[in-house]
């Protein structure tokens, strides 16, 4: 693949190994906007063995304010905390993983990747992967771990923010994409937040063209390079979603095509109604 390193994505029996030759931190992120504490009993209900619940609004999301959209990305000491107390140190290998076409597992990746922590890698085809690989579930919760010595060192540069999104609609030196699906992109309907559409001058992307429908797998280098590698005409991808989430799966499969140009509008199309 075409990416600072060969480490974003991980096959099931490369985790197995992994985890007899190793000692990863494995994150479960299951979630459902719906039903937020679905994905807890899930987990609770059986789950990769060894591996820890990352909550999408407890963990890998700040309180949630007037702006900055539902899922405000945390700060760095809240992200470091958090990073410390599964355990993780600067080298510890990060698996993620979800039920979700990587729906939540890649705000996961994004977070670490932000912060600076370079062993982080996506569980290819998620769960369903994992049983369909025959491997078995369990329901014991790890044991606290020791303290770890992570470090957040964000990227700052990665992130774009409402007014410069605002200033930068006339002339913008970036093309906005929208990770949403089609109707809640064109209006047609908008289930969750107050006004329906997209940001101006926005090209439709669906995050969920970047997994196989019926696997739940990442779609080929070549077919990512196809659907990303020329997208914006030249100019960086600015990706947004409805909260920052699933644009972070977008961001990931730029990644995987070798974009090194990618960035997050993070408080996204519900940032951008709260200022309207």
């Amino acid at each position: 693949m075409q990416t600072d390193d060969n480490t974003a994505l991980i096959e099931v029996a490369d985790l197995v190994t992994l985890q007899k030759s190793s000692d990863p931190v494995i994150l479960d992120c299951r979630y459902e906007l719906a039903d937020p504490e679905s994905g807890a009993r899930d987990y609770a209900a059986g789950h990769i063995p060894g591996a820890h619940y990352a909550s999408l609004h407890r963990d890998l999301s700040a309180p949630t304010q007037r702006f900055g959209g539902r899922h405000p990305m945390p700060t760095s000491g809240q992200f470091q905390e958090y990073a410390r107390s599964l355990g993780i140190n600067d080298d510890t290998p990060v698996i993620v993983y979800d039920d979700n076409r990587l729906g939540f597992a890649a705000r996961a990746w994004f977070l670490f990747y932000f912060f600076g922590h370079k062993p982080v890698s996506i569980l290819n085809g998620g769960l369903k992967a994992w049983l369909e690989a025959g491997e078995a579930l369990s329901t014991i919760k790890p044991i606290t771990p020791k303290a770890g010595t992570f470090t957040a060192r964000p990227k700052e540069n990665l992130l774009v923010h409402y007014e410069a999104v605002k200033e930068g609609l006339n002339g913008a030196s970036w093309q906005l994409v929208d990770a949403r699906d089609s109707q809640r992109f064109n209006g047609i309907q908008e289930p969750i937040d107050p006004i329906a559409g997209h940001i101006p001058s926005a090209i439709n992307q669906p995050w969920q063209n970047v997994t196989d429908k019926n696997t739940g797998k990442v779609k080929s280098t070549k077919e990512l390079q196809a659907q990303f590698g020329s997208l914006g005409e030249g100019k960086p991808l600015l990706n947004y979603c409805g909260s920052g989430v699933t644009a972070c799966v977008n961001f990931f499969g730029q990644y995987l095509a070798g974009r090194k140009d990618s960035l997050l509008y993070p408080g996204s199309w519900s940032d951008w109604c709260a200022h309207q």
